[in-house]
């Protein structure tokens, strides 16, 4: 319907996310289902992006609208919104089409001013639950409408609880919050310079405003970018009638998962606290007790949640996050979304899933996110070193991390900016924290449960979290925490183990995963599904075996320059880069044919029977020289020192000379790759020899190797045609030589813009294509990308100029053309011809997406990103089908 900016939740249904938001549609969609659900209704995330249009204002038609269904809903409730004498009071919840849990402001108890508290008083037969709600309110209310500062308040509570000698807040009475609230009310007016406001619709248009605004702020920012979710969604609005699990002992509330969001067991797995509020448990400010003390206290409402809990998930076709409330028995569903998961527990889930016959098999491979497949590759405390343990909290997040402690959220990006790893410690976080999450290699917190801000933020990041550590007493003034009689002050080192809940003191070794059967599983079943080859870029005989060992089909790039940096071949290859005729080179270049040999001995070998491409030299001789400031101080002192020895100082004047001759003032467009062989062909002549000697070797040995020799930088196909003839001349000359045959191909690495343009041409030399999408990126944007990244880029990407980090992500509109022509041009001319990509991009989601649309044959990346792409690569084909038919029907 036009102009219809707010839906009762029977008007709704959980196909209209993306206009009701995740939350606003799965309320629609238990409404329906005559799920106990508070009644309510959502203002739509089109409303909110109307409000920035209006300049942040709300809009005579949405507030008539927002009336009328506040109408609707005191004619179902039997309660009046601002009636003294039975008022009606609500929630006002964020709800954005993705689910960003913590970003976005809430308010509870909306609609209790003076008078409606003593209603509520009256009608419960409970002053202090009334007083006790309206305190929230003030505090809710004061913080997120208002703009006061948070600890303000809490500084009153913990005041008062002092004064009474008492511990936690249910056990103060209503005399105690009616103290509190005179005092808040009093902060209120000091900060905003208005009384707090006693009218319930103006409570209630300003809260709708505040969540519009929370969709932009800094914490919302942050996690958008963090998870590439798009700034123009917008969110909706909640707005529901409440219900009270601060009644009383016979209520409470509690977060709960279907499964095990740590390990995917199949287990109800959550907390409860009686006598309190949603808030408190997700806060963190009392430590919740798990959801099986439910069963004890309430057998008849445990039971009924096991049985929603169970039909949610089967509607819903996954593990469901749950937000309850029980009001003097009742129960109450406030909330269902999929639940944030570890890497573990999504593939074991989505596995479980395809065999308990509620997923496909397909659907199960599109249910895993890519990129949390790190998380399973990462290390954790190696079980036979000796642990000193401080304190335990709750396990959290799996995983372990060893760094220094910080207490404070920018403490800790600052440090890690610094090259530090931190472990962040807080009383609890808050969303405000993120980036601090972000920066540290992990979080421990003395408050909060499993389902806190930091486990879930956490788990979700797939760093490790111990939360609720109680015996843990954190002084942020003094920087520092005590465990007993031991102190640990900021900047010591700790490692948390986020497995078993364990603080342990300095650094413990860390071991290697192991990969479960379920993970295997799904990956057998990505393998099935996907036409992209998925290779790795290895150096080294163990880069290959690992990359093997996590499923790579082959290597992409064997960066060979790679190997010259080694301490003990670095003066060889300086001696063959001084060398002043061809004679001194090659004697140079005859110390490091062996070396070389030896290298690509064992990396052929590790791949036996998988392709291998081998890129020769690519980058400036000038960068394995010393440093030209550093040598030009030398020589500067050695010439200033009369004592100094001439010899030395002749020498190192030779070496500066040659360094300045050599030194490029842009290394990507200067004297490098191919224009390196071509010049200097005595260098490419021994590393193709270097190739076929140890490819000879192998086949003498048995082994099946299957080398690719790849030329860097190419832009003419001239240079080619002259590099693939010394390739081809040094090959059969060492076959001959040996007495071997060996099967190999001959390309070139596109990542000069003009290559990609004359692909046709380049295609009459080239057997296969690796695009080298690094540099491509670099040349099409004009971005150096140290200097973009260190200076303009952030800027550029805060402000919305680019829409992703075109290093991260391929920039399909840019680069993306370039690589989708040079592909159909190629193979115009060579409609055999193999293409890959080998940048960094090969191990990014969003990039094997497009690499598998224009038709690309493999993908290449960092063997740890192997499995990830071999996800992805499946799931662009069940999206997408076979890519571009016009452009490859290869593998």
């Amino acid at each position: 319907m036009a102009d219809k900016w707010v839906y009762l939740f029977e008007e709704g249904h959980g196909g209209m996310r993306d206009l009701l938001g995740g939350k606003g549609a799965n309320l629609a969609e238990m409404t329906k289902a005559a799920l106990p659900v508070p009644p309510g209704f959502t203002v739509t995330t089109e409303a909110c992006n109307r409000y920035y249009q209006e300049g942040r204002t709300l809009f005579d038609a949405l507030k008539a609208q927002i009336e009328e269904a506040l109408g609707k809903l005191e004619e179902k409730t039997g309660k009046r919104f601002g009636d003294p004498n039975h008022p009606l009071l609500v929630s006002v919840r964020s709800g954005a089409p993705v689910s960003m849990p913590g970003m976005m402001d809430t308010i509870l108890n909306l609609g209790l001013n003076d008078a409606t508290v003593e209603g509520l008083a009256r009608l419960t037969n409970d002053a202090r639950f009334a007083y006790d709600c309206y305190r929230r309110f003030i505090q809710m209310f004061g913080d997120v409408v208002l703009g006061v500062p948070h600890y303000l308040f809490e500084q009153v509570i913990d005041d008062v609880k002092a004064q009474r000698g008492v511990r936690h807040d249910p056990e103060l009475g209503a005399d105690d919050w009616r103290a509190v609230i005179a005092r808040y009310k009093a902060i209120v007016q000091r900060h905003t310079g208005q009384p707090f406001p006693q009218d319930v619709k103006a409570q209630l248009f300003a809260a709708v405003r505040a969540v519009f605004d929370s969709w932009n702020n800094q914490r919302a920012i942050v996690y958008r970018k963090l998870h590439n979710i798009p700034d123009h969604l917008g969110t909706a609005v909640n707005v529901q009638m409440m219900v009270f699990g601060n009644m009383g002992n016979d209520s409470g509330t509690g977060v709960a998962f279907t499964r095990d969001p740590n390990t995917g067991e199949k287990r109800l797995y959550g907390e409860y606290l009686t006598n309190a509020q949603g808030e408190d448990v997700v806060a963190g400010i009392r430590t919740p007790q798990p959801i099986e003390t439910l069963r004890e206290a309430m057998p008849a409402v445990y039971e009924q949640f096991v049985a929603i809990c169970e039909r949610l998930e089967r509607h819903y076709k996954d593990m469901q996050d749950i937000e309850f409330t029980v009001e003097r028995g009742t129960l109450y569903i406030l909330q269902t979304r999929s639940g944030k998961r570890t890497a573990q527990a999504a593939v074991k889930i989505a596995v479980d899933l395809v065999k308990e016959g509620i997923l496909t098999r397909e659907e199960a491979l599109l249910r895993v996110d890519p990129d949390q497949l790190h998380q399973l590759l990462h290390r954790r405390i190696d079980p036979s070193a000796p642990r000193d343990v401080l304190a335990k909290g709750l396990p959290a997040s799996p995983g372990a991390a060893t760094g220094r402690v910080v207490f404070d959220a920018d403490e800790a990006e600052a440090w890690a900016k610094r090259g530090e790893r931190v472990i962040l410690v807080r009383p609890e976080t808050t969303p405000e924290d993120i980036h601090g999450i972000v920066a540290a290699q992990g979080v421990l917190t003395s408050r909060g449960g499993m389902t806190s801000h930091a486990a879930v933020v956490a788990r979700g990041m797939g760093k490790p979290c111990v939360c609720g550590c109680e015996a843990l007493k954190i002084d942020l003034r003094a920087r520092m925490f005590a465990v007993g009689e031991r102190v640990v002050r900021e900047g010591e080192v700790i490692t948390i183990d986020g497995a078993t809940g364990e603080v342990l003191a300095g650094e413990v070794p860390l071991v290697d995963p192991v990969l479960s059967p379920e993970f295997h599983e799904l990956l057998a079943w990505a393998d099935a599904v996907r036409r992209l080859a998925v290779r790795a870029n290895a150096d080294t005989p163990d880069d290959a075996a690992k990359a093997r060992a996590f499923g790579a089909e082959g290597i992409g790039l064997c960066r060979t320059e790679h190997m010259f940096m080694a301490p003990d071949r670095v003066p060889v290859v300086q001696e063959m880069i001084l060398a002043e005729t061809r004679e001194e080179r090659e004697a140079a270049l005859q110390k490091l044919l062996p070396m070389q040999q030896g290298d690509f001995y064992g990396i052929l070998k590790a791949m036996e029977g998988l392709p291998v491409t081998i890129r020769l030299l690519d980058p400036p001789l000038h960068e394995f020289l010393p440093n030209l400031e550093e040598l030009l101080v030398e020589v500067t002192k050695l010439r200033g020192d009369p004592q100094a020895d001439p010899e030395r100082l002749a020498e190192k004047e030779a070496l500066l000379a040659k360094v300045r001759k050599l030194h490029e003032f842009n290394p990507m467009l200067g004297h490098r790759g191919c224009r390196l062989g071509l010049v200097f062909p005595e260098i490419y002549e021994m590393q193709v020899e270097a190739i076929f000697r140890a490819a000879a070797q192998l086949v003498r040995e048995g082994v099946d190797v299957r080398p690719e020799v790849m030329i860097p930088l190419v832009g003419h196909v001239n240079e080619l045609a002259r590099l693939r003839k010394l390739v081809d001349e040094v090959a059969q000359r060492v076959m001959a030589e040996t007495g071997t045959s060996v099967a190999y191909t001959v390309g070139t690495m596109i990542e000069v813009p003009r290559a990609a343009l004359t692909a046709d041409e380049i295609a009459r030399e080239a057997d296969f294509f690796s695009f080298g999408t690094n540099d491509l990126t670099q040349m099409t944007f004009a971005f150096s990308r140290d200097d973009a990244e260190g200076k303009f880029l952030p800027h550029y990407l805060e402000s919305g100029i680019l829409p992703d980090n075109p290093f991260i992500t391929l920039d399909e509109r840019g680069v993306g053309k370039l690589i989708a022509m040079g592909v159909a041009e190629g193979r115009k001319t060579r409609p055999n011809l193999k293409a890959g990509i080998c940048g960094e991009h090969g191990g990014e989601k969003r990039s094997i997406d497009f690499c598998h649309r224009v038709g690309l044959d493999y993908v290449s990346c960092s063997p740890y990103r192997v499995p990830l792409a071999r996800l992805a690569a499946a799931q662009a084909q069940l999206r997408h089908g076979s890519g571009f038919d016009n452009l490859s029907e290869n593998r």
